[in-house]
């Protein structure tokens, strides 16, 4: 009587140096896919350069007088920045559906690493390809009249990858059940959108009547879109009544919000958005 003998098979075993590998192989797609997709790269583009110097120049021939010294689109520049990094931030949580329909995902699900290092290095990549692309419309800061200034940039700089990391975090939350592209982005559009016209993206938040001075206060973009607009606005030289106006800051029942607390309440939410898109793919199938 022969005894077969048993062939053990070794599966690697996880742990946290096969987590940090796997943010870096995540990442590394995500800037492979930025490098290699122009298309994306330019179409990104559009919507806030038009914006920027169409509608930017057509509503600051309108309240030119209004606000004496500074050009509208000065005004708009942080807002046409947040909106770059935010569609970039969206475009790259939709890879994940893309992935799910040829199936790459579920090879990625099913790696012996935590779903929480994939999910990770899909939104510091998506933040890190979304700052990229931010950095172009950066770039034009001297045409609208922002400086050049090193301190401005890099605290610019900054605040964009925290909002571009709380604005993938969201975007995969969304997509981490959707199963085609349709509905991630017509789930996208339905939910960006206001948030960007509800932002201070495109208006000033001083003066706003109750019921909309509300909606901008309890939307999470408009944590993300002030900052800049603080910080460009102090390396300019304005009268108080235009700062005043073009620059009011977050107000809660009379109190203006330090710029810390803003920018704390989105690290806040892009650390719980993170969670929930962790939980989330944790019961995906």
């Amino acid at each position: 009587m022969t005894v077969t003998d048993v062939v053990r098979v070794a599966l690697p075993r996880g742990g946290a140096s096969h987590d940090v590998r796997a943010v870096r192989v995540v990442l590394h797609r995500e800037m492979l896919r930025f490098v290699n997709d122009r298309t994306r790269m330019v179409s990104s583009l559009v919507q806030p350069v038009l914006w920027l110097f169409v509608l930017g120049t057509g509503l600051g021939s309108l309240v030119r007088n209004s606000i004496p010294g500074i050009d509208f689109r000065t005004f708009m520049f942080p807002g046409m920045i947040a909106m770059t990094v935010i569609t970039t931030g969206m475009f790259s949580a939709a890879s994940i559906v893309w992935d799910r329909e040829f199936g790459f995902l579920r090879e990625m699900l099913v790696a012996p690493v935590s779903r929480g290092a994939i999910v990770l290095g899909k939104c510091l990549g998506g933040a890190i390809v979304a700052t990229l692309q931010g950095v172009i419309i950066l770039a034009l800061a001297g045409v609208v009249g922002v400086p050049y200034a090193p301190g401005l940039l890099l605290t610019l700089l900054g605040e964009m990858f925290l909002a571009a990391f709380v604005i993938t975090a969201f975007g995969t939350l969304l997509a981490a059940r959707m199963k085609s592209m349709q509905s991630f982005f017509g789930v996208m559009q339905m939910a960006i959108m206001p948030m960007v016209f509800l932002s201070g993206a495109m208006f000033p938040l001083a003066n706003l009547p109750s019921w909309l001075h509300v909606l901008t206060t309890v939307n999470p973009l408009t944590y993300a879109v002030d900052p800049m607009r603080h910080a460009v606005f102090g390396y300019l030289t304005v009268s108080p009544q235009v700062d005043a106006a073009l620059n009011p800051g977050i107000v809660w029942f009379g109190w203006r919000l330090p710029i810390g607390l803003e920018l704390g309440i989105v690290a806040a939410l892009a650390v719980v958005l993170l969670g929930v898109a962790i939980a989330q793919f944790k019961r995906a199938e």
